[in-house]
């Protein structure tokens, strides 16, 4: 895990050493352990290094191999590369390195652009080809790793987040209107290629750009997600082994591969409690595990340590447990939401960056439990969708939009609001083909395109600001590959995740099984009052919020007129997602 940026000129100059070091400095945080530069004529690499393979300087990046004539910046985990690298050298390559980093320049050397394709894990790289003069881009399948760049007459700059690209000269910083539909629509998602900035935009997952020195660009898709039903037919006992299979692989694949120890974020749900018993079933004896917890609110716990404690008394895990005052919480939201590539209303965001802080004292990789519920049809909403009539689109909005287009007309001014964008985005994404039923369509599309840029995104922002890797088994291509092609009675039957609780029964406690779903809790910012309701006053009745022009006043007046009372359909503070952006708008200065 690292950062990773740099800058291609198109228009004959030299890239700006100010503006690389620049970016380093920003992405510190990724990668603490070391750092490096690179260029050549038009390019120029930064890269800061989380030492997690290959210990030695030998896996320190930029990577240069004259002899194939390549360089590279790379952020991620190839868990396949021992394989590949007897592979690589069965056809003639030898190897002066131990981790993946050189794995993936012999790779391209060897395959191409169609490397991409034999990789397994998360992952974004950029290649240059000393002798073509191009740059090579790519992201993994599942979009875990980010990639966001910056595109005009004067060349790319790419970083591995919009702040670090926002830390150079010249980015555009006016406003994407489909972004901002999309972001106020879908729980602060905004699907790649676009973000909320006109000028960035984010390399979407499961794709690789090529740029030559005539600015000629080629963007090809390498991967889509099938969710249709296989050509031979299986019983429920033989989906629910193959899935018990792929599960205990992709578990087993992010435990070996590292140099350092690994641990597991431990909620008390069933996701994570699963990949405890998973970790105990595959033999892994020293299972480190790390639950964090807050301060209660009158309405509701602020913590799910009833639940992790029966984990860690069965597994017997090497356990942290951590609590957080709900004074500590407010004091460091701030600090949280600097650390966020883009604005995210999700308000665990905190969570899991106070827990990150606490657990890169003991580890530097973990496991966790995020994209289940999209895989495998955990949340509340997918069973009231699949009941619902009418298009996919009608019977996808009422049920998951934030705010409808008329409201979205209520909050934006004019200059930012025309169609309806967010509709026209879902609609295409639920009615691509190979998808055999409307709730295929729906997980492939939360699976593909949305989770993407909410927990995914959430949580390696949030893990990386403490150089902490996470790992995330249930997003697994494999896995998910073979968990589209289930049945979906199969994964929303019993309340939803199915396969997960039959796979659970008789391995973690039934109190976690069968307990209601849990979402990360953080009381105090999830009732609007005292402290947290004066830091959304005093940022939107700013100055600097005033005089952006972005929001509609008399929106902002009515939800601060009862800030409690405005929710969206899935219970999220309406009034928290305005202050969210400009928050994070100032904090950047734009």
């Amino acid at each position: 895990m690292c950062g990773i940026c740099g800058e291609y000129r198109l228009d004959g100059g030299q890239p700006q050493l100010s503006s690389i070091h620049a970016m380093m400095d920003n992405l510190e945080k990724r990668g603490p352990d070391n750092s490096g530069s690179y260029s050549d004529g038009p390019i120029a690499f930064g890269h800061r290094r989380l030492a997690i393979l290959d210990l030695s300087e030998r896996g320190n990046q930029p990577m240069i191999d004259p002899q194939l004539g390549f360089s590279l910046v790379f952020n991620g985990t190839i868990y396949n590369h021992p394989e590949l690298r007897e592979q690589l050298k069965a056809l003639g390559h030898t190897f002066f390195s131990t981790g993946d980093t050189e794995v993936i320049l012999k790779a391209y050397a060897q395959w191409g652009k169609d490397c991409v394709k034999r990789f397994m894990g998360m992952f974004a790289f950029a290649i240059w080809d000393l002798k073509k003069k191009t740059l090579f881009m790519a992201r993994d399948r599942m979009g875990i790793k980010p990639f966001y760049y910056a595109l005009d007459k004067q060349g790319l700059r790419f970083a591995s987040s919009m702040p670090a690209l926002l830390a150079t000269p010249d980015i555009d910083t006016s406003f994407d209107p489909a972004a901002l539909h999309n972001l106020f629509s879908l729980h602060a998602v905004v699907p790649a290629p676009r973000t909320i900035l006109n000028g960035v935009r984010k390399l979407e997952p499961a794709h690789t750009l090529t740029i030559n020195e005539k600015g000629e660009q080629t963007l090809e898709r390498y991967w889509e997600l099938d969710a249709t039903r296989p050509a031979e037919p299986a019983t429920e006992e033989e989906w629910i082994e193959r899935i018990h299979e792929a599960l205990r692989v992709a578990v087993k694949r992010r435990n070996n591969i590292s140099d350092v120890p690994v641990g597991v974020l431990l909620s008390g749900g069933l996701d994570s409690s699963l990949l405890v018993g998973l970790l105990d079933e595959i033999g892994i004896e020293d299972i480190r595990t790390f639950t964090i917890g807050f301060d209660d609110q009158p309405e509701e716990k602020g913590s799910e340590y009833e639940f992790s404690d029966a984990v860690v008394e069965r597994f017997k895990t090497n356990h942290h447990k951590f609590h957080i005052p709900n004074e500590q919480t407010l004091t460091r939201l701030p600090e949280a939401i600097a650390n966020m590539a883009e604005p995210m209303f999700g308000q665990d965001a905190i969570g899991f960056y106070l827990l990150s802080e606490q657990v890169s004292d003991h580890v530097k990789v973990v496991q966790s439990g995020q994209g289940a519920d999209e895989v495998f049809g955990g949340y509340f909403w997918y069973p009231q969708m699949n009941e619902a009539k009418g298009s996919a689109l009608e019977r996808f909005r009422p049920y998951y939009f934030d705010r409808d287009h008329d409201e979205m007309i209520e909050l934006l001014t004019p200059e930012y609001i025309s169609k309806d964008f967010t509709s026209e985005l879902m609609k295409g994404l639920l009615e691509a083909p190979h998808a055999d039923t409307y709730i295929d369509q729906v997980l492939r599309a939360d699976t593909t395109t949305l989770i993407v840029d909410d927990p995914v995104k959430r949580v390696d922002n949030m893990t990386m600001a403490w150089g902490l890797e996470a790992r995330v088994p249930f997003l697994d291509h494999e896995l998910v590959e073979l968990a589209a092609k289930m049945p979906p009675e199969l994964k929303l039957r019993d309340g939803g995740k199915y396969a997960l609780k039959k796979i659970s029964r008789g391995m973690v406690p039934d109190s976690v099984i069968d307990r209601p779903k849990g979402y990360f809790p953080v009381p105090a910012l999830k009732f609007v009052r005292g402290e947290f309701l004066e830091f959304m006053q005093d940022t939107l009745n700013s100055q600097k919020c005033r005089e952006r022009g972005l929001y509609q006043r008399s929106y902002v007046d009515k939800l601060l007129a009862k800030p409690d009372k405005y929710l969206t359909r899935i219970q999220g503070s309406k009034i928290w997602h305005l202050t969210l952006l400009e928050h994070w708008l100032q904090t950047h200065n734009i």
